[in-house]
């Protein structure tokens, strides 16, 4: 079993806030003789009509000493685990939950706008502090 990230409980209560219902912690998803867990897996009701929407979510910190390590890190296994969820539950989203304060820093540079686009990376802005969701990038 993985081990937490450090604002696990607070992207997980600013879902819970926004009408989410948490159905994986973690969200266990093998394939290919490899085990993999994303950090959440949440559902929430759209109109009746419409069904439910289904998401998966990857949290990280960016708290070490070199954010260009950690984002390296964020996007390989954003990469990864996006690529078993369009094999085995293709309706299911995949977020990097990021905090709002690295978005306004890290993410906002030329380098890694750039990898967030070619990469078509989904992202949730959250202050940790708050227990909220600041945006959704998709």
């Amino acid at each position: 079993m993985p081990a937490y990230d450090l604002f696990h409980n607070a992207v997980k209560h600013a879902l819970q806030k926004e009408g989410w219902m948490i159905t994986h912690d973690p969200f266990f998803i093998p394939f290919g003789g490899v085990e993999l867990y994303v950090d959440l897996g949440a559902e929430r009701m759209l109109a009746a009509e419409r069904g439910n929407e289904q998401i998966a979510v990857e949290i990280k910190s960016f708290l070490s000493q070199s954010p260009v390590s950690d984002f390296h890190n964020a996007l390989g296994q954003f990469l990864n685990y996006r690529l078993v969820l369009e094999e085995n539950e293709p309706s299911r989203l995949l977020y990097l939950a990021i905090p709002f304060d690295i978005h306004k820093t890290f993410f906002s540079l030329p380098f890694t706008q750039l990898a967030v686009q070619r990469n078509q990376l989904k992202l949730i802005v959250f202050k940790p502090d708050q227990e909220e969701i600041a945006t959704w990038i998709n």
